[in-house]
């Protein structure tokens, strides 16, 4: 499980699949490993992987699901837009080998001796290794209780067990087969006779002629695996029962029971009257039955074979890597550190746009648990090793810095209290510098009259829902559901939308904006984007600024509802006008049937429907503490738009930069926090070289020279 890691290590372009022969187990076994983590995430680092049956595919994706909290998908597990596909491939056997093998001398001569030996009597076979997960005890105490129920079946049928020595050093093996043993000499010693036996048990392997003449004279087969991969000795019954015809009984807990289930009679092997019923079918099942269920379970062996699992599983892994390009494509490409410094250096006034969580967040080490630890990953706090380098950025007088985050207000106050920054709250919605007091960016018109109903909702949501979380926001709440049980909390979800659609926001100015764990109602127009140009404005008309802004940095881990704010600075973007800063105007995306769309459409196409504004906008509302301030505050009708019309941006001044999405409307890529933080080191240390009155370009050189 740790090669497809350590050979993409080796070769990040190598393709890489991964088959397991045996089956995965539930996520509730597997997680008791104390690797499990590690383990996982080595295996998804092969392009394909592939199991026997659906239900061992399954079984895999709920681990990666409930023990690293990935998504699971159709196609297999995301991570972070990597795609490992995942898919059940059947493996199957070389059926012409076995039919050619009852065509050579050697194999009729055993087939007559056989024939002659068992004349009279139905012959029915077990072939396995002498393994635990076999059920050889299970299959010789049903066929005990067989011939308990039916007594006229005692001279008339033998079973024949072959059970291959292995692991013989084992005492657990060991005392497996003194078992087999002992039940095989009291089931003979009660039935057998002077002449006959039945049961003949062997304890080793037959060679493979002997073995093909004695699959094809057998009337019977019986494989009664308590947890198999696949038990292709299915497989080989039927590819040699051309001629015969013979039966075959299987238990449910094969892989093979999945392929060959509707030509088999499956059984539970644990239940010991069930199998014993199914024997006494099998053999007395009419010839036509017989010859329906021989037919499609032959038609799947001889076309389902070894080679065509190769090629099918080989070609899979081709057209992956080739759907793993095209997707790495759309891909922003990561941050290009050493130019986005040198703009910074060269730039007069910059703007500097941070996101908070999971962007500028220390990160909470979760011991491998799924969901890590909730009390502290709830209580948002600044990376400690980022507080140098934020104050060496906030006191560059040259530099305006804002932490634009969806948080609420005193989330910001406290981990921001101490910075010359501006601070905007609920995406946008509130606004102040850290020496003044908090002012309102909110439309007049905002109509928040669903907030009572849909508090009660996300009220009963939390309640059924353990370890999920809601917060109220001024203009939003949020329902989280992280740290719940990831299935649980997906059908909550989705049950959730069904109780706010058909009752209250049926008909509210409202958009519904689905994280990955996490459903938040909003008013309309509340993004990120809409709110950019309005603090723009309020920013430029407090600091009185003149000088044009020619180089914006934005930073975030933004839902793609928020990213429209990335299209607002983006100079070539195609024919989208910058936004417009009222609120007051922004139109009501609805759809056919009248509900307000559910925040999941592209956002630059949401952006494109809040950018007309109709009437002039008014001036914003300030919430502050003196009247005075606030009288002061209302006379102020600067122009919003102001905020716009300072930018002086080109392609190569302008840098928007996802963290951790690479599904984004950003131009470039950072993977974590702490890449975040590596970053913002560089960028506030390359500011002290220019102390020493080197220009700007040099100082940039100086710097990493200085690195390398």
């Amino acid at each position: 499980m740790f090669l497809p890691r350590c050979l993409k290590e080796h070769d990040i372009n190598m393709k890489v699949g991964w088959f397991l022969h045996t089956p995965f187990p539930s996520s509730e076994i597997y997680r008791t490993l104390p690797s499990r983590s590690e383990l996982l995430r080595s295996v998804l680092c092969a392009d394909l992987v592939g199991f026997h049956t659906y239900d061992y595919a399954r079984h895999f994706v709920s681990a990666c699901t409930r023990i690293l909290g990935l998504e699971g998908t159709p196609e297999g597990v995301e991570d972070q837009g990597k795609l490992t596909r995942v898919a059940a491939f059947p493996i199957g056997i070389d059926s012409d080998r076995f039919k050619r093998a009852l065509d050579i001398d050697a194999a009729k001569r055993h087939v007559n001796e056989l024939k002659q030996r068992f004349a009279g009597r139905k012959v029915m076979l077990g072939v396995d290794r002498l393994d635990m997960i076999k059920g050889i005890p299970q299959k010789i105490l049903a066929f005990e209780k067989f011939l308990e129920e039916n007594p006229e079946w005692i001279d008339k049928v033998v079973l024949l067990q072959i059970a291959v020595p292995t692991r013989t050093d084992v005492p657990e093996y060991q005392k497996l087969t003194s078992q087999v043993h002992e039940i095989v000499g009291r089931i003979n010693g009660r039935f057998g006779t002077l002449s006959a036996v039945p049961i003949h048990h062997l304890d080793r392997s037959l060679d493979f002629h002997a073995l093909c003449a004695l699959y094809a004279v057998t009337d019977v087969a019986l494989v009664t695996s308590l947890r198999d991969g696949m038990n292709l000795v299915s497989y080989e019954y039927v590819a040699c029962q051309g001629s015969k015809k013979g039966v075959l009984i299987l238990s449910e807990f094969a892989g093979a029971a999945q392929s060959l289930g509707a030509g088999a009679i499956l059984v539970n092997p644990w239940n010991i009257t069930e199998v014993a019923d199914s024997i006494k079918h099998a053999l007395t099942m009419t010839s036509d039955e017989r010859e329906k269920r021989h037919r499609h379970n032959y038609a799947h062996v001889t076309t389902h074979t070894a080679q065509d699992w190769a090629e099918t599983f080989v070609c899979e892994l081709n057209d992956t890597v080739a759907e793993a390009l095209m997707r790495t494509r759309q891909v922003p490409p990561d941050l290009p550190s050493r130019t986005a410094i040198q703009q910074y250096l060269q730039s007069k006034n910059r703007l500097l746009i941070l996101g908070f969580n999971s962007t500028l967040t220390e990160p909470v080490e979760s011991s491998g648990r799924r969901g890590g630890d909730q009390i502290k990953e709830m209580e948002l706090k600044l990376h400690p090793d980022l507080k140098g380098p934020l104050r060496a950025l906030c006191e560059d007088e040259s530099t305006t810095v804002i932490v634009l985050s969806g948080s609420d207000r005193s989330v910001l106050d406290e981990n921001f209290g101490e910075f010359n920054l501006w601070l905007a709250a609920e995406h946008g919605m509130f606004l102040r510098p850290t020496d003044g007091e908090w002012m309102t960016t909110m439309p007049e018109h905002l109509n928040m009259d669903w907030v009572d109903s849909v508090k009660h909702v996300f009220e009963y949501f939390t309640e059924r829902t353990p370890r999920s979380h809601f917060e109220h926001r001024e203009t939003s709440f949020v329902w989280n559901y992280k740290y719940a049980d990831v299935e649980f909390g997906r059908l909550q979800a989705r049950d959730m939308l069904q109780h706010l659609w058909t009752g209250p926001i049926s008909n509210a100015a409202v958009d519904v904006v689905q994280g990955s764990r996490s459903v938040e109602v909003r008013s309309v127009g509340v993004t990120k984007g809409a709110a950019i140009d309005r603090i723009l404005g309020e920013i430029v008309h407090s600091k009185s600024m003149v000088t044009p802004i020619d180089y914006v940095l934005c930073i975030g881990h933004f839902l793609g509802k928020d990213e429209d704010i990335y299209v607002f600075f983006d100079p070539e973007y195609p024919s989208e006008p910058k936004v417009k800063p009222d609120g007051a105007s922004v139109s009501v995306d609805r759809r056919q049937n009248g509900r307000p769309s559910n925040g999941r459409s592209n956002s630059r196409n949401s952006q494109a429907r809040i950018q007309k504004p109709q009437v002039a906008p008014p001036p914003p509302e300030r919430s502050s503490s003196s009247s005075d301030h606030s009288t002061a505050n209302n006379n102020s009708h600067h122009d919003w738009r102001e905020g716009s019309s300072v930018l002086d941006l080109n392609g190569d001044n302008y840098f928007s930069c996802a963290v951790g999405r690479k599904r984004s409307n950003a131009r470039y890529l950072l993977n974590s926090s702490e890449d975040v933080v590596s970053f913002l080191k560089e960028m506030a240390e390359s500011t002290t070289p220019r102390a020493g009155g080197l220009p700007p370009g040099a100082a940039a050189d100086y710097m990493f020279l200085d690195r390398q």
